[in-house]
């Protein structure tokens, strides 16, 4: 490990975040591993999906 890692973890063991904080970062997770398992169970959506342009017409 980097002296930088270290002098960040001596950082946080002094000043540790607020228990606001880490509830925010842990739901933010939770949200990402409830849309993970969902797109796992049920798949991915048509409408989500990009479909094939026309060959005639320019996109950008």
């Amino acid at each position: 490990m980097k002296i930088r890692h270290f002098l960040r973890m001596a950082r946080w063991a002094r000043n540790p975040p607020s228990e606001g904080r880490v509830k925010l970062v842990f739901a933010i997770i939770a949200i990402c591993l409830v849309v993970f398992a969902f797109e796992k169970v049920f798949g991915w959506p048509d409408w989500m999906t990009l479909g094939n342009t026309p060959k005639g017409r320019m996109t950008r």
